[in-house]
């Protein structure tokens, strides 16, 4: 555990190349390592800290079952989905559209959240949710990949490196809220009412006005 978090801890600290185009053309003729490392931290990067709406979503995944089998079956759900069509749209097979993505990802954080304030209790239908919104998040990763380029000589690699970058933002996120609001405030407060409640109200406001906005825009 404690070197995965050394790991993270690199990924968010070490600088990256800032312009899309000059980090294909610089990367063109650095070696495989070079290109594993730079795709990995962009992935990384798209969840924390530029991913702030992958990281309500995974907030609200976790919010309403404080017990952490339950977390790992839904993110697992969510990072085999997420994967497909990814690695789908990144090959061409389908063609997300960013003005239909970016809105239904604000969508799904707004049915999670919801789900989290009216129900009382973790439902197995979840996970069907899950893999379905997580092959739409997988599109929205992909049109943020493919804004950055990838190497023509390393595709594959640059694509699956930038798959495992966002595993392990995604990490970060549910280790950290786990810790904090799981292990330590949930043995303090009444969970449901001073946790997952006014949370997944702010979540919910949250993912209102970025539909909204992603629509219009």
């Amino acid at each position: 555990m404690k070197y995965t978090l050394y790991i993270l801890a690199l990924l968010l600290i070490t600088p990256i190349v800032g312009h899309a185009h000059v980090i294909v053309d610089e990367l063109s003729h650095q070696s495989s390592n070079t290109i594993a490392w730079e795709y990995l931290k962009l992935g990384y990067r798209h969840i924390l800290p530029l991913g702030f709406d992958h990281i309500l979503f995974i907030l609200s995944l976790l919010l309403l079952s404080p017990k952490l089998k339950p977390l790992l079956i839904q993110a697992s759900t969510f990072t085999i989905a997420h994967s497909i069509t990814l690695g789908l749209s990144v090959f061409g097979c389908i063609h997300p559209i960013p003005q239909l993505v970016e809105p239904l990802i604000s969508i799904t954080i707004l049915i999670v959240a919801l789900e989290n304030i009216f129900s009382s209790k973790l439902r197995s239908s979840r996970l069907i949710v899950v893999f379905l919104f997580g092959l739409i998040h997988g599109m929205g990763f992909a049109n943020a990949l493919m804004g950055v380029g990838l190497p023509q000589s390393s595709y594959l690699l640059g694509v699956l490196m930038f798959n495992i970058g966002v595993e392990f933002g995604q990490i970060t996120v549910i280790l950290v809220a786990y810790i904090i609001l799981v292990k330590w405030v949930s043995k303090k407060l009444d969970y449901k009412k001073y946790i997952v409640t006014p949370i997944s109200i702010i979540i919910a406001l949250t993912a209102i006005y970025w539909t909204i906005q992603r629509i219009w825009a």
